[in-house]
């Protein structure tokens, strides 16, 4: 196994520790990079706040609203998000928005990083399969996360065998709410963006494109795709 591999796998575990398991008590994920990494494109300031403060609210509230209910902080977040009907009335929408908060943001931390490369392996079949190629794929990102009206996230899921689709979400919602479970998301969110770019959306899609980790996106795809 390479270097490379080992990285990219680590990461795929610290997902799912962090994001997928809401036994006890649910912690903030640590960065995997420093919080100036992704400069010029996402500064260090909003990645500051963004990780320290939004993301640690998500996590604070989810835990209090666990604590009412123990048997429930047994269960993996992803699977009380996508069974929210059965968490009782008095802290379903704690779940939904601050566990979903955590949820989204645990993997996106993952998702960015300092590309190596573009992606390989199966992803880069499924993206020339479902939109003709790379560039194509990455405006339709662009595209459909333009379309989201006030906050939210757009999804890039995997699709049948060997295919890939792009969904939108408000707020801390995701696919994990409709039983499906997201290859990545980017936050459009204005906290992820507003120190840098304003009100230019657009200009901070574009930029985070740049700085998506494909080495970790690709892997997780293979590993969806078992």
């Amino acid at each position: 196994m390479t270097r490379r591999n080992l990285i990219v796998g680590s990461a795929l575990a610290a997902f799912q520790l962090n994001a997928q398991n809401a036994a006890s008590t649910v912690t903030l994920p640590k960065l995997p990079y420093a919080l100036d990494a992704l400069e010029p494109f996402i500064d260090a300031r909003t990645m500051e706040i963004h990780h320290g403060k939004h993301h640690q609210t998500y996590v604070d509230n989810l835990n209090k609203a666990l604590a009412t209910q123990p048997e429930l902080a047994k269960q993996p977040l992803d699977q009380l998000l996508k069974n929210l009907s059965s968490v009782p009335d008095s802290i379903r929408a704690a779940v939904r928005n601050s566990g979903g908060g955590h949820a989204n943001h645990s993997l996106f931390w993952q998702t960015l990083g300092k590309p190596k490369g573009g992606p390989v392996g199966k992803l880069v079949k499924a993206i020339d399969k479902s939109f003709g190629n790379q560039a194509a794929f990455e405006d339709k990102l662009r595209v459909s996360g333009l379309s989201v009206f006030a906050s939210g996230w757009v999804w890039v899921l995997p699709s049948g065998s060997d295919g890939l689709s792009i969904e939108t979400s408000p707020n801390q919602d995701s696919p994990w709410n409709a039983g499906k479970t997201p290859l990545f998301g980017l936050d459009v969110w204005e906290h992820a963006y507003y120190l840098k770019y304003q009100n230019r959306r657009a200009d901070y899609l574009a930029a985070a494109l740049k700085v998506v980790n494909w080495d970790f996106v690709s892997a997780r795809y293979e590993d969806l795709s078992k």
